[in-house]
């Protein structure tokens, strides 16, 4: 059933553009180090989406062509990115004051685990060969307004992500509203996962058979077939 599973789930492209559809026109978005940036790749075409980097850039632009990068403009993964007009760039303690003072209005990030309660565990796992790197996470968990996290429904060696209750150190409590996998949308609501979106293919038994905690189908629950991006 795995290699099934894996075969059907969805590429990283392909979480990242279903998740670009969620973010509405004016929004002030920040981007987690790592899959999340994707997520401004596919932004639709005329709607207008504020990036926001926590290293101190606000109106981010895409990544610039070969032989234009410029060393002293990247963002908080140290990657080079573009300027849009109006867009600014300053020092590191206004950035995170905009975001400690709810002036965020979306963050997607990535995590090792979710609980049904909007536990977020992003920052370390009980692997202490692994240097843990909480970074500005626990700023943005509490500080924007929502939560989104990216991420594999399972572990690469097929464990899950979604769980009862978070086995490793917090992030943060109660931020998580939505968690975008290769295998479904599931929203955080009163302390339950409820799925509005399955991946075509994957039956509600299989995805609860990759989820520890219990799965709740929203009654408009409906099928995630998003294009080859």
């Amino acid at each position: 059933m795995t290699t099934t599973l894996e075969k059907i789930g969805l590429s990283r492209n392909q979480v990242a553009w279903r998740i670009a559809q969620e973010i509405e026109e004016g929004s002030y978005v920040n981007l987690g180090i790592g899959s999340p940036e994707l997520v401004s790749n596919f932004i639709p075409v005329g709607r207008e989406i504020i990036f926001h980097s926590e290293n101190g850039i606000l109106g981010m632009g895409s990544a610039p062509e070969p032989g234009q990068e410029d060393g002293n403009l990247i963002n908080a993964g140290k990657k080079p990115v573009t300027l849009l007009p109006g867009g600014s760039y300053f020092n590191h303690t206004d950035s995170f004051a905009m975001i400690r003072g709810g002036h965020i209005d979306i963050c997607v990030l990535g995590a090792y685990q979710v609980a049904p309660n909007g536990d977020l565990a992003n920052w370390a796992t009980l692997d202490t060969t692994k240097p843990p790197g909480v970074g500005g996470a626990m700023d943005l968990a509490v500080g924007a307004k929502r939560i989104f996290v990216m991420m594999d429904h399972c572990t690469k060696t097929g464990e899950p992500k979604l769980m009862r209750e978070c086995t490793y150190p917090l992030t943060g409590t109660d931020v998580v509203r939505t968690v975008f996998t290769d295998l479904a949308v599931i929203d955080i609501v009163e302390n339950e996962f409820v799925v509005r979106e399955i991946v075509k293919g994957i039956s509600t038994d299989e995805l609860q058979e990759k989820t520890d905690a219990p799965l709740k189908l929203a009654e408009n629950c409906g099928v995630l077939e998003p294009p080859e991006v």
